[in-house]
This record gives structure tokens, sequence and C-alpha cells, in this order.
């Protein structure tokens, strides 16, 4: 496996995971952190916010995995880069979320 499939699969699963907080808050109604917090003086931003940037993570995501390279759940390494990915964003937004 090309190693370029590989990392592409890796930030897959990045993208993956960061999606998930934000448009689950999102679709719950809680406004949550986004990027987009400096355009609203460095607060929270709105649930409609959320659910569109979860939705472009959940996007770039799918494309990283599926026209990137070709993700295939038969393939362990591709198993284990996208795992790693996730467990590493969510590691880190753990950490980050819970000094907030």
């Amino acid at each position: 496996m090309p190693f370029s499939i590989l990392l592409a699969h890796f930030l897959a699963g990045v993208f993956l995971a960061n999606g998930v907080p934000h448009f689950v808050s999102g679709v719950l109604g809680r406004p949550f952190r986004t990027p987009f917090i400096r355009l609203h003086d460095g607060r929270v931003s709105s649930p409609g916010l959320n659910v569109f940037w979860g939705w472009l993570n959940f996007a770039v995501a799918f494309a990283l995995f599926f026209y990137i390279g070709p993700f295939s759940a038969a393939a362990t390494s591709d198993l284990i880069a996208a795992a790693a990915g996730i467990l590493l964003t969510g590691l880190l937004l753990a950490r980050i979320f819970a000094e907030s």
C-alpha cells in the first residue's frame, strides 16, 4: 500500500473524528466552538454553523476515504491508518475540550 494512500486514510480518520462533536452538538441544538468563533467575538458558534462544520468534515473524510485512496475494510493497513487518525484526534479533542 503506498504511503500517500495510508496518509489519506489517516487524515480521513482525523476529519471524521473532528466532525462528530460539531455535528452532534448542532443536531442537539447546542452551541459549540468552531474555527469560526473569531467571527463571533470569541463566543461559541450557533448550532446551525456546527451542523454545517461537522458535515463539511464528514465530506472531506468521505473524499479522502473513497476518492483519494480507495478504502477497503478488508485491508488491515487501511483500518489501522484510519483508526489511528480517529484515536489520536479523539484524544487531542478530549484534552482541548477538557481545558475549556
